[in-house]
């Protein structure tokens, strides 16, 4: 049970995190277009989890995609501070991704075994 609650708050944190980035998205919009659509992509994905907060063992692949997409996203970021195509300071939001996408893995729901037909047809009244 205290996995679950741990999840749930994880799921509540990030997606409120993801979410607010409508407020930059804004701001960047004429300046930085390509920003802009990345977060939109996050404020998305950040209002889908706030939803999976209800019954995470159903949204397994969004915490999945959730989860692996920061990976991504922090080592692409990790290889642009180290070529030096983006500065020092984003090394902070390589860290925040990693830790986003370890939080979403380690506390996953398990995957649900699936009951065979039989068994399901005849708990059916």
């Amino acid at each position: 049970m205290n996995r679950e609650r741990a999840l749930k708050f994880v799921l509540t944190i990030v997606g409120s995190l993801f979410t607010a980035s409508v407020y930059p998205m804004a701001m960047f919009i004429r300046r930085e277009p390509a920003l802009s659509m990345l977060l939109c992509v996050y404020a998305s994905l950040g209002v889908f989890l706030l939803l999976a907060v209800r019954n995470p063992s159903a949204s397994r692949s969004l915490i999945a995609f959730a989860a692996w997409s920061s990976f991504a996203h922090a080592a692409l970021m990790g290889v642009q501070v180290f070529r030096q195509l983006i500065s020092h300071g984003e090394l902070g939001g390589v860290a925040l991704f990693a830790v986003i996408g370890v939080a979403l893995i380690a506390l996953a729901p398990a995957k649900q075994t699936a009951q065979p037909a039989v068994a399901v047809a005849l708990q059916t009244p």
